[in-house]
């Protein structure tokens, strides 16, 4: 019995949370006293490039609302999101495929690349968590140096190419260095290399830019694929919804390396999508708290005489060479995670940028 009450005291709690923690948050998503920062314990998590404002206000209600219905499969549901964001981006639901985040993309692409032999293209440094499996598939790796100003080489990266090439990847903006790529070169680009092989086009951070995608050249080219999360922008990165604009044979052929095309992103999780893409104003407010706090952020660096590239991501990267102290350690003591040395040759490391409470916190941490 004892057991029985135990769980019933743990069943209430949750049901009292659930019914009053999105109060407060509701009325205000970004204010300070956000329900992920109300530990003054809890560490600063700016590692992972989160959303640090949370779900939105209504993305947050429709995954409670759903709950219940978690018992039954999403094929609908997956219907009208495919719908949604075929709108968003201005193509047919066949252009569409549904992934748990976009690293399933990221994997199912890999996968679908690796079918064919050979080797795939990416630069040095980029995203590359997705690329570990590549030798187990029989896919040789092959990078390309970024320039002097941290950009992908893209002439560099066409020149890399070779009768072996199946696929080029290119993060647009790039992680970890926030840099993004002349709209007009990337075209150029696309349109030579995927005369050859794949272009992989992850547009992760494109929501934080006022760039173009190119989603609309994907539908009638073939060997394009782009790929964008929900993780970022909308807050949803442990929810896992991400997705693919391609072709729609292109779609076909990725969707038979699935076992159920479209269904590995939970109901909760879909309908938080849903709800996400009809919340604007949650948007717009993320994109302009971004753009305040990194110009606050890239201020403070600069005094410190830290250099820093100028980003179009909500992330900073940075250079260590004129720091005198040991930077992670600073963060460790002031329970603040942080990334790693992603070029010994000027110490660039990267830090996401948090709310401007979390990144006051951070430049007090490293003074």
């Amino acid at each position: 019995m004892s057991n029985r009450r135990n769980w019933l005291k743990q069943i209430g709690l949750g049901a009292i949370g659930l019914s009053i923690t999105p109060f407060e948050t509701f009325a205000n998503p970004l204010a300070e006293n956000h329900i992920s920062q109300n530990l003054d314990n809890s560490p600063i998590l700016l590692r992972s490039n989160e959303n640090p404002y949370g779900p939105s206000p209504l993305a947050r209600v429709a995954m409670q609302k759903s709950i219940n219905s978690s018992n039954r499969y999403g094929w609908n549901l997956s219907d009208e999101l495919i719908a949604l964001i075929a709108t968003k981006n201005n193509v047919s639901n066949s252009n569409i495929l549904l992934g748990a985040g976009s690293t399933e993309i990221l994997d199912l692409v890999l996968q679908y690349t690796a079918l064919q032999k050979g080797n795939f293209i990416l630069a040095e440094t980029t995203f590359n968590y997705w690329t570990f499996p590549s030798e187990k598939l029989g896919l040789k790796k092959i990078t390309v140096p970024l320039t002097a100003d941290k950009k992908h080489d893209l002439t560099a990266m066409l020149k890399a190419i070779d009768s072996d090439t199946k696929m080029i990847y290119i993060c647009n903006p790039n992680n970890p260095t926030g840099t993004i790529c002349d709209y007009e070169a990337l075209v150029s680009f696309v349109k030579e290399a995927s005369k050859n092989a794949i272009v992989f086009i992850d547009e992760a951070y494109l929501d934080f830019t006022k760039e173009k995608s190119l989603s609309s050249l994907a539908i009638e080219n073939k060997n394009l694929i782009i790929t964008k999360t929900f993780s970022k922008m909308y807050g949803l990165a442990g929810a896992r919804v991400g997705y693919a604009v391609a072709a729609a044979s292109t779609i076909e052929e990725l969707s038979a390396l699935k076992s159920s095309p479209n269904l590995s992103v939970t109901v909760v999780s879909t309908n938080a999508a849903i709800a996400s893409l009809n919340d604007t104003k949650f948007i717009e407010q993320v994109k302009a708290a971004n753009e305040e706090v990194k110009k606050y952020t890239v201020e403070q660096l600069s005094k410190l005489n830290l250099t820093c590239i100028p980003s179009h991501s909500n992330f900073i990267y940075f250079s260590l060479d004129n720091y005198k102290k040991d930077f992670f350690k600073q963060l460790e003591n002031h329970n603040i995670q942080g990334t790693k040395i992603y070029e010994e040759n000027g110490k660039w490391t990267r830090i996401t940028i948090g709310t401007m409470k979390e990144m006051q916190r951070f430049i007090e941490a490293i003074k």
